[in-house]
């Protein structure tokens, strides 16, 4: 199986988890182990989650000669679980690495990909809810507020009725007929824009995958992990989740509850840690070698 995977920001990622030999580094998004082996080259020992179980075959194939790593196929939100049961009191540090992998994106029966006509499924974990059961399912209004929310798609509400139109005579079982049904579902002079499916598979993925509620979690349950002075980095690849990112390492870096109006602080609230850089984008050079890269942006925090 070649599951290939780009890993963008690929330094700086590393870099910022202030690695050495004495840590222990959780990869929660191990995918094809890009990340993952470079990290295990520096680090005491490194744990590799991923919920797809073509990943976990791979990174088996890919790591298990390195005999300082262990795989587990998991959701990284039940990343407490799983240092639990492996016995690791704390962690030195925290990558993940948000979005679908090129490897899912290319594998056109895995249903994530607007540009092939495949089943439309687009689960991460190839278990439970898939985007045909969304689609086929959930009434109008609750399609519109899913693309709206989750897709910051205008044209939500045109899509979710002949999402419903359609359906009335057969079920909508491929990527290709939602595709049409978009199409047909956007103004001509919009289509010139981008893709005009790309903003409805995106809110699909999400709702499917439950990922904005599972990153507010898993970011919570990363930082009881920690050990002091451990990180937690992580690399977005649109405004939703990098929102929920800053918010959170922002809301850690200053979780002073006062009205804007004191002068000083009563409420007792102190910072958990500070923020390695605010930001960081892909350089040129990389945007070059992998478009995909252009909306991804690294966040780093460090806890106290």
């Amino acid at each position: 199986m070649e599951f290939v995977h780009k890993s963008v920001l690929f330094d700086e990622s590393i870099d910022s988890l202030n690695i050495d030999s004495t840590k222990t580094i959780v990869d929660g998004t191990a995918g094809g182990g890009g990340h993952s082996k470079a990290i295990a080259q520096k680090a005491g020992r490194l744990i590799a989650i991923d919920q797809d179980p073509d990943a976990i075959k791979v990174l088996h194939e890919r790591l298990d000669d390195l005999g300082n790593v262990t795989i587990v196929q998991n959701n990284f939100s039940n990343v407490d679980q799983v240092l639990k049961e492996l016995n690791v009191a704390s962690i030195d540090g925290m990558l993940l690495d948000l979005g679908v992998s090129s490897f899912q994106l290319d594998t056109a029966d895995r249903g994530f990909s607007y540009h092939k006509d495949a089943p439309l499924d687009m689960r991460m974990s190839k278990s439970g809810m898939s985007a045909k059961d969304v689609v086929n399912t959930y009434g109008e209004e609750e399609l519109a507020n899913i693309l709206f929310r989750y897709g910051e798609e205008k044209f939500s509400r045109r899509i979710a009725k002949n999402i419903v139109l359609f359906r009335q005579d057969k079920p909508i079982e491929t990527t290709g007929e939602l595709v049409d049904i978009i199409k047909a579902s956007y103004p001509k002079a919009k289509m010139r824009d981008s893709h005009p499916a790309r903003k409805t598979f995106q809110a699909l993925r999400i709702e499917v995958n439950a990922e904005l509620d599972v990153l507010d979690k898993t970011l919570d349950k990363a930082l009881d992990c920690l050990a002091p002075g451990g990180r937690i980095s992580v690399i977005t690849f649109h405004s939703l989740e990098d929102r929920i990112v800053k918010e959170k390492f922002n809301k850690w870096v200053n979780p002073c509850t006062c009205p804007k109006e004191f002068p000083v602080c009563v409420c007792g609230n102190k910072p958990l840690g500070k923020l390695v850089f605010k930001s960081k984008a892909p350089t040129e050079a990389e945007l070059e070698e992998n478009p995909r890269a252009r909306s991804s942006r690294l966040r780093c925090f460090e806890k106290y």
